[in-house]
């Protein structure tokens, strides 16, 4: 499809979709795409008021739209299994969960559990909650389980098993890359996993490109105009790899979608290519089973 856009999204009447971080960015985008084609949207978010206002806003736009808050810190490990509790009792049946939320190029910083914040909030958080409400999605046909990675899963990137919160050399370039790199491990092992118990749910994972977002906020202010503004596209283009992967039909389990253009920074939404490291199945499992115990959540399709 030549430029796939919010105009090809099927019907959403009926589903229900989580969506972390949607708040801003990509993440209120994806909403507000998936709200206006009559999906139950539930912004998971960490600040209620800036949830609420953009609430209103998806409203505003879309009248008929239905849309719900949930408070969810991805840094706290308590914060997620207290979220958890509360979207499977209000959503006992999941459609769609999109672990977007995320944060980029932090000084170094540990979650509430002593993570690293990058790591803890981008993979260990996303990796609790989505084994903590895969039972509601498991039941469901074609459920999908999409995650947001980033071009950086190429940039200085690797999983630093001997020191993974990098107390001992902490960079924040190669502590973001980790984190995206693990984005896509876990999509990866999810989907072996998930085929291999014989679901009908997939794991999908898609990158946006260069997008304009709040992302950028922790680079320095020449670097914040040239890497998010000068070079990048608009956080709607962004959110299309995303809503490709959530959304379209002939979407698989194991792909990966991002902007066709050169490099991936830039484009409609296209199928694309991750390092060789992701498509490492020895480094995925042990990925997810250092994740199992540094978050004490099981799948349970394992």
């Amino acid at each position: 499809m030549a430029k796939w856009t919010t105009a090809d999204i099927p019907d959403q009447t009926g589903r229900t979709a989580v969506i972390t971080g949607a708040n801003t960015g990509l993440g209120f985008e994806m909403a507000a795409a998936l709200a206006a084609k009559g999906a139950h949207v539930v912004l998971a978010v960490r600040n209620l008021d800036k949830g609420k206002a953009a609430a209103d806003r998806i409203i505003s736009m879309a009248p008929n739209a239905t849309v719900a808050l949930q408070q969810l810190d991805l840094g706290s490990l308590a914060g997620i299994r207290a979220a958890a509790a509360e979207i499977k009792s209000a959503y006992p049946r999941i459609d769609l969960l999109i672990n977007n939320a995320g944060v980029m190029y932090t000084s170094k910083q540990t979650t509430s559990d002593g993570f690293e914040l990058q790591f803890g909030t981008n993979h260990l958080g996303h990796f609790a909650l989505t084994g903590l409400l895969l039972d509601a999605l498991l039941p469901v046909p074609d459920s999908r389980v999409v995650t947001v990675s980033s071009i950086g899963h190429r940039i200085r990137a690797g999983i630093h098993f001997d020191d993974l919160n990098l107390e001992h050399d902490y960079d924040r370039v190669a502590a973001y890359g980790q984190s995206k790199l693990s984005n896509i491990l876990f999509t990866y092992e999810l989907q072996r996993r998930l085929a291999a118990a014989g679901e009908s749910t997939i794991a999908v994972a898609a990158h946006p490109g260069n997008s304009a977002t709040e992302l950028g906020r922790h680079l320095s202010a020449v670097a914040e105009v040239v890497a998010m503004r000068l070079l990048s596209q608009s956080a709607a283009m962004g959110a299309l790899p995303t809503l490709r992967a959530a959304t379209d039909p002939e979407t698989a389990g194991g792909q990966y979608y991002g902007p066709r253009g050169l490099g991936g920074g830039r484009g409609y939404p296209a199928l694309a290519s991750s390092s060789k490291q992701s498509h490492d199945p020895e480094l995925a499992r042990r990925l997810w089973e250092v994740s199992e115990e540094l978050t004490g959540v099981t799948y349970s399709i394992d």
